[in-house]
């Protein structure tokens, strides 16, 4: 009430006024001061001044009903104190020790009487009495009471229960208490009682009644002063009005009603106007007798009408009342205590509508261009970008958009000048859209949108697709197509990067009516600027992906050899976001034996696939001399240091180079297989019976660590055992630990009867990743076993008269063979390595021959000398040997072993 009527005061203030305010009220308040002020409004004059009296009569109302409350609840507790004392002190001589046997006493007065006054006084009680069963008094501070009749109710006391009691007594008025004593078997024996007089117990409350004045006294003092504050407070406000200056406050609030440029609007309970200002009759155009009809006669359109008859709550609700926009906020008038009905402002927003509508289209482009940025290029690949553009652009821009590029940006090339492109991506609002499907090469005929725009690098806006002739001439029957389909606008905006021309966006419109205009040219432009970065980008990354995974592919085995000792099937797959450094090899060596290595380099890109070309050639260059995969792995592991040393930054100290191999050699003449391996992942083994087992090969260091040895793990395979090696990639990635995917691994290794190209399809099918982002290398080798009857051993003694023996044994065998015509050349062969090895090897020597896809000739003899081809001139005695031996065999070398050395020789066969 003080906030309304001082925003009252505050309005009339600023129109003149044609009342004659009552003398002394303004002026003398202000001639005066606030103390002059303060008896104004307590004389009652004005509203303050009443408002003043009649706060004061109500706080002296409550002050008075609180002292009387207070006084009545304090008599009530002091004697329900009372009744609680006196039953206390009462039960507690009772159960005295020595009250009971004192009953007994010739003379229990005697006993009693000191004992019952010495309580009394300690007790705070007036009385303190000891009674026979016939109410007779023992004790009693009066002794010329004692032996008289007890006054007061003792039938239920004499039946074992405690009875409280207010009588009129021997002492006057009191509270009294009365209970028994008993005997220990539960008889009564007596009575004691014990009271306080009516006097004593008033005396408390009277004691507290000053207080309690005083405390009335002072709450009605702090409560006339805070009222008179309140009174100063609304006197201030209302500079001292009284009702005929409120009516003409009234008046002035009525003045700046009509005034407001918002409209105003009162409705009562049943839907009448009460009240409309001008502003209201102007923005309705109501009738000059509209107060006092039903709203929804008022000729107002439904909408508005049934707004206003309602009585809900609304905020700016807009409604269309002629050719104006109206907000409309409502509230109804009944929640605050006032009369029911509602009160409605209207405001003119036809304008901020307008401006409004533009800044929400603002604010949408500028959240479309925001979207473009985050969620165009999350890749980096060409034809997923360019569908990221038309995800983003379709439906807040465009009804459809395409995406053409040349082929050479698909392959990561720059393009060529021309206009032949290809659809790259397309998306829309529908999927029956006649326009060129993606996949689709388009040559544009140069009075086209899209050959201007890749002609000048400029956008190109065409409203009018029906009337545009230069685009009707593209394909009359495709594009009379699109025109029946309802596409009617069409945006082409080059995909440019500097000078680079890429291709062209085609932004279609059907759904709105209205075309494409410049605004929209220029969104388009800002949209497919950003897109054109992120296309170039996936384009160099294209070019410089395919240069790795060219440079990958060239690098590994293209084809397998043909053997008999497994065999083979295997994949490779490399990683979807970069070229990685896995590398896989089958090298056949010596005496039917293979080796078959898997190799893992860390890192990708350029480097890591140079580094695994130069790791195979070396595994090449080392399995040659037939090396124990230990001594090889070594070998390896200094080669991975010397090309850290070279990679080595030179402010770095940290090796920039590290691969993993396992490195495994089978020999079918024994069926063993010897396996090495540093940091790989060990290697599978699928038994015959479908088994899996993952054989326990010492680990060793990844190469590159340096002054660790490598160990070997040596197996014995059953024949049809599979063999399998493979790389990390397979079982091991961001979303899956290497020991779930060594368990998978086995899940779906497991199972007899499969050859290795369906255990290769099987493992793939079960483990490889969505998206790998690891290189993956997997060969799979089934053992065969070279049979007994395809070998032939001797043992040789060392005499050279044992070599005629050896050739003998050599011609029968090769007869059993069908090879009599490699008798000569097998017999001059191992006559040059037999007669080697008894003059310059130690012993014990043997012979022999293995009938694989060549015919093999090997000499084991005890020394670790190895022969050296010469070639001797023609005056020297010796040093054809080897040289003979070299030219009627394919190849020829020799390997060492824990006993010595073995010379080897093959020959093809006829």
């Amino acid at each position: 009430m003080v906030g309304l009527l001082g925003r009252t005061q505050a309005q009339s203030t600023r129109r003149p006024s044609t009342a004659h305010p009552r003398p002394g009220r303004h002026d003398g308040k202000h001639r005066n001061g606030p103390s002059n002020g303060l008896r104004s409004a307590i004389g009652g004059r004005s509203v303050a001044g009443q408002v003043f009296v009649l706060q004061v009569v109500i706080v002296l109302l409550l002050v008075v009903a609180a002292v009387v409350a207070l006084v009545l609840q304090v008599r009530h507790d002091s004697t329900q104190e009372a009744r609680n004392r006196s039953l206390a002190v009462a039960e507690t001589f009772a159960n005295a020790p020595g009250t009971r046997a004192a009953l007994a006493a010739p003379d229990p007065t005697a006993v009693l009487q000191p004992s019952a006054e010495a309580a009394r006084k300690a007790s705070d009680v007036d009385f303190i009495v000891v009674l026979n069963t016939d109410a007779i008094r023992y004790t009693h501070p009066k002794p010329d009471r004692i032996g008289k009749k007890f006054v007061g109710t003792t039938a239920p006391v004499l039946a074992g229960h405690s009875i409280t009691e207010q009588i009129n007594g021997t002492l006057g008025p009191l509270v009294q208490a009365t209970v028994p004593i008993k005997a220990p078997d539960g008889k009564v024996v007596g009575m004691v009682s014990a009271g306080i007089t009516t006097e004593n117990v008033g005396g408390a409350a009277d004691h507290q009644l000053p207080i309690l004045l005083g405390a009335a006294a002072v709450a009605l003092a702090l409560a006339t002063a805070s009222t008179a504050l309140v009174s100063r407070r609304l006197l201030r406000q209302t500079h001292g009005l009284g009702p005929y200056e409120m009516t003409r406050m009234y008046e002035h609030h009525d003045a700046v009603l009509h005034s407001v440029r918002e409209g105003v609007i009162i409705v009562g309970a049943e839907g009448e106007l009460l009240l409309a200002n001008d502003e209201a009759n102007r923005l309705l155009d109501l009738p000059a007798d509209a107060e006092g009809q039903q709203v929804q006669r008022l000729g107002l359109d439904a909408g508005t009408a049934e707004l206003l008859a309602s009585g809900r709550v609304a905020t700016d609700e807009v409604h269309l009342v002629g050719d104006q926009l109206l907000a409309i906020n409502q509230r109804p008038t009944h929640l605050r205590g006032g009369p029911a009905g509602s009160v409605a402002t209207l405001r003119d927003s036809t304008e901020l509508r307008a401006l409004s509508g533009r800044a929400e289209i603002a604010r949408e482009r500028l959240k479309l261009l925001y979207d473009a940025g985050v969620r165009i290029g999350t890749s980096l690949d060409v034809t997923m970008t360019a569908e990221e553009l038309t995800a983003v652009a379709v439906p807040r821009f465009a009804d459809f958009v395409t995406v053409d590029l040349a082929d050479a940006v698909l392959n990561g090339q720059e393009p060529d000048a021309g206009t032949g492109l290809r659809r790259t991506a397309s998306g829309g609002i529908r999927e029956d859209a006649p326009l060129y499907p993606v996949g689709e090469h388009i040559g544009f005929v140069p009075s086209t949108p899209q050959a201007h725009s890749l002609r000048t690098g400029e956008a190109v806006v065409e409203p009018d697709l029906g009337g545009a002739p230069g685009w009707l001439a593209q394909d009359p029957r495709r594009t009379a197509q699109v025109v029946d389909y309802g596409i009617h606008s069409l945006i082409t905006v080059p995909l440019r990067v500097g000078p680079l021309v890429m291709g062209v966006v085609n932004f279609w419109r059907s759904e709105k009516p209205d075309p494409f205009d410049a605004e929209d040219l220029a969104l388009a432009e800002e949209l497919v600027a950003r897109a054109a970065v992120s296309i170039d980008n996936a384009r160099r990354y294209t070019r410089e992906h395919t240069m790795a995974v060219t440079l990958q592919r060239s690098l590994l085995p293209r084809t397998l050899p043909g053997l008999s000792a497994l065999d083979l099937a295997y994949r490779y797959l490399p990683a979807q976001a970069g070229v990685g450094g896995d590398w896989f090899d089958v090298l056949p060596l010596s005496g039917a034996r293979v080796a078959v290595v898997v190799g893992d380099v860390v890192g990708h890109g350029l480097l890591a696939a140079a580094t695994m070309g130069r790791l195979r050639t070396a595994v090449h260059n080392f399995s040659a001399l037939d090396l124990p995969p230990d001594e090889l792995l070594g070998l390896l592991d200094e080669l991975v240091g010397r090309i850290d040393q070279d990679e080595l930054p030179e402010d770095s100290r940290a090796a920039v180079t590290g691969a993993t191999c396992v490195y495994a050699v089978y020999d079918p003449t024994t069926r063993r297989c010897t396996v090495a391996r540093a940091g790989h992942p060990p290697p599978a083994v699928v038994l015959p019976d479908g088994s899996v087992e993952f054989p326990d090969v010492p680990a060793g260091p990844p190469l590159g660590l340096g002054g660790l040895p490598f160990e070997t793990a040596e197996l014995e395979l059953a024949e049809g055992s599979r063999l399998v090696l493979y790389t990390d990639g397979l079982v091991e990635d961001r979303e899956r630990d290497i020991d779930v995917g060594l368990e998978l691994l086995r899940t779906a290794l497991a199972g007899a009867d499969r050859s290795p190209e369906d255990t290769c399809q099987a493992v793939l099918t079960a483990l490889l990743p969505a998206r790998p982002s690891d290189d993956i290398a997997l060969i799979v080798a089934r053992t065969r076993a070279l049979a007994p009857d395809r070998i032939a051993s001797w043992e040789v003694p060392p005499e050279p008269a044992a070599v005629g023996e050896v050739r003998a044994s050599v011609s029968r065998q090769l007869a059993r063979w069908g090879l009599e015509d490699l008798a000569f050349t097998t017999e001059l062969i191992l006559s040059e390595l037999v007669t080697n090895a008894i003059r310059y090897g130690n012993g014990p020597i043997r012979v022999r021959m293995l009938l694989d896809r060549a015919l093999i000739c090997e000499v084991f003899d005890g020394s670790n000398t190895s022969p050296h081809l010469r070639y001797a001139a023609t005056t020297d005695e010796g040093g054809r040997g080897l040289f003979l031996v070299a030219q009627l065999t394919e190849r020829w070398g020799t390997r060492y072993t824990p006993e010595g050395k073995v010379i080897w020789a093959e020959q093809p066969l006829p």
